[in-house]
């Protein structure tokens, strides 16, 4: 599965973006997909992920700021990001996992077993 990651930028802390995960010529609706991030010098971090039947699970550090949602009908997945922190500057990454098997889906929500990859956003939050 090919996956575009778009929406990346420069934003003042307490703004707001979104970021886009497309999936040209690809059907996304079996497929649980989720957000990562990498900010310098850190590992990649588990972020958000929604699962093929439309469960959510955003991680602490996002949670109440981030919401992931989906359109199956537009094969895109998206992260609403708001109340922007200097600390979630990183290059963000969109996955997905295409088993709907029932081990698969709450490893993927867990953010583990991810096949297929995006190229990152860079997103930049000033203070």
């Amino acid at each position: 599965v090919q996956l575009q990651a778009s929406g990346g930028g420069l934003v003042q802390a307490g703004g707001s973006l979104r970021l886009d995960c497309a999936a040209p010529g690809r059907t996304i609706s079996s497929l649980t997909m989720a957000w990562f991030r990498r900010a310098p010098e850190k590992e990649r971090e588990f972020v958000a992920a929604i699962s093929w039947s439309g469960r959510t699970y955003i991680s602490d550090p996002a949670k109440g700021r981030f919401t992931i949602s989906r359109d199956n009908a537009k094969n895109t997945m998206y992260l609403l990001m708001n109340s922007l922190k200097p600390e979630d500057t990183a290059v963000y990454y969109c996955a997905a996992i295409g088993s709907t098997g029932t081990l698969a889906t709450a490893q993927a929500m867990r953010g583990r077993g991810y096949d297929n990859w995006g190229q990152g956003t860079q997103v930049t939050v000033s203070s």
